[in-house]
């Protein structure tokens, strides 16, 4: 096991796999009770979304781990869920089938853009000060949406956001959990973070911030599975239906776009955060972290559980001490019995752990000085990276101001020779994603 997964090589102890494993699983095992929710919306049985959603996480976990072995858990993307359920389904009304297949077919572009190269050397094109402002601004956003998720920090008609009711059970085990967090995490314990989360699970059983399950439910709903090739009422095929809709390519290219970057943003921040980022901020062996990804997003279509993407909660468990694809067969586990045991894993609140995330947060924003504040055209266009992802709530939309904002200040200077050609497709597919979609 220590060979195959290169363990020591790594720095890492199989405790430490395990409980990096446990930390980003807690983590993001929201995901589990939200994403059969969305989908409900949708049309698809919340029994049916429940068995996806953790299947389709527990089979591209396993997958991430044996083959590209970095600690990278998959799950159903927030975002893109809610826009196959609320948009492609209900203001563009399509069948869920229809849905899923066009995700399928997203997930399959996506994959040959990986193969042919093109997905990689898009991101060797990226320059290093804008790299590492997409790792701190992911960080400001999973930081927020700790804060948010727990009430800390609550919607204001004046003001936007304002503080939240401190006073409330909810905030109260939300500040525990960051306060443990934050000691332990000063104090240099191991497992600091997923300690913040038992504990505040724990405290919450008496105020009801905790809620114990009353029901059980181990049976398994397949009826969403192959989804692509199920046909739709009063039509053929699903793929086949979807493939001939003249909508395909605009609804197809805006997941690709939304898939491409919010997984180039989040491997770069694990990378940062697990330490398998070169000097020149390249991340190490990334092929095949890009190929597992972007099956994940063809398998998440035709499994019923919306696209299948890396998740940025996992810089918690790299936090925690993963560094090895060792961590995501732990995770893989968990999903799998969270399909039988939901009701038991979904007493992990908000609340729980905002403290974890909030102190990731922290952790990714302390190479903020590595950036040449000096020089504008790297400058500005991080500080855009940087606020706009948290302030847009989108991953995409943040790297997309950022980089626009580059070509823009690289043409004032009169230096648009010095980008390179990939950056400016890439500019170019922002600039298009804005103004048409």
């Amino acid at each position: 096991m220590d060979k195959f997964f290169k363990i020591s090589e790594r720095g890492s102890t199989v405790s430490g796999e395990i409980l990096g494993g446990l930390t980003t699983f807690l983590a993001m095992a929201y995901i589990v009770a939200v994403n059969p929710g969305i989908l409900s919306a949708a049309g698809i049985p919340f029994s049916a979304g429940l068995t996806a959603t953790c299947l389709g996480a527990a089979i591209m976990c396993a997958i991430m781990g044996l083959v590209a072995n970095r600690p990278i858990a998959l799950a159903s993307g927030m975002g893109i869920n809610a826009v196959v359920a609320f948009s492609f389904c209900g203001a563009y009304g399509l069948d869920w089938r229809i849905s899923m297949s066009i995700v399928f077919i997203e997930g399959v572009v996506i994959l040959i853009l990986v193969l042919l190269g093109l997905r990689k050397a898009i991101m060797d094109a990226i320059p290093a000060g804008l790299r590492r402002a997409i790792g701190m601004g992911i960080g400001l956003f999973i930081a927020f949406i700790g804060l948010k998720g727990a009430g800390i920090i609550v919607t204001d008609e004046s003001t936007y956001i304002a503080m939240g009711d401190l006073a409330s059970p909810t905030c109260a085990i939300a500040m525990l959990s960051l306060l443990v967090a934050i000691v332990l995490q000063v104090m240099k314990i191991r497992g600091a973070l997923f300690i913040s989360i038992i504990v505040a699970v724990l405290a919450g059983i008496p105020v009801g911030v905790t809620v114990i399950p009353t029901e059980w439910s181990f049976g398994l709903d397949f009826s969403a599975f192959a989804a692509p090739l199920q046909p739709i009422e009063g039509g053929g095929m699903a793929l086949i239906e979807a493939i001939t809709m003249p909508l395909v390519i605009p609804l197809a290219f805006s997941l690709l776009m939304s898939d491409f970057f919010d997984t180039m943003g989040t491997v770069t921040a694990v990378a940062q955060q697990a330490d398998f980022i070169d000097e020149d901020d390249n991340v190490e062996d990334i092929q095949p972290i890009l190929v597992v990804d972007s099956i994940a997003a063809a398998v998440g279509g035709f499994f019923g559980a919306s696209s299948i993407t890396s998740y940025v909660e996992s810089t918690s468990g790299a936090a925690a001490g993963a560094r090895t694809g060792l961590s995501n067969l732990v995770i893989a586990v968990l999903f799998l019995l969270c399909a039988f045991l939901a009701p038991l894993f979904g007493m992990v609140s908000s609340a729980a752990t905002c403290g974890a995330l909030v102190v990731v947060g922290y952790l990714m924003m302390t190479d903020i000085g590595e950036i040449e504040w000096n020089k504008p055209e790297i400058a500005f266009p991080a500080f855009i990276t940087i606020i706009g992802i948290p302030f847009t709530y989108s991953i995409t939309n943040g790297i997309g101001l950022g980089f626009i904002s580059y070509g823009i200040i690289m043409i004032a200077m009169g230096r648009a020779k010095d980008i390179k050609p990939l950056m400016w497709v890439a500019i170019v597919a922002f600039l298009a994603m804005f103004i048409f979609l």
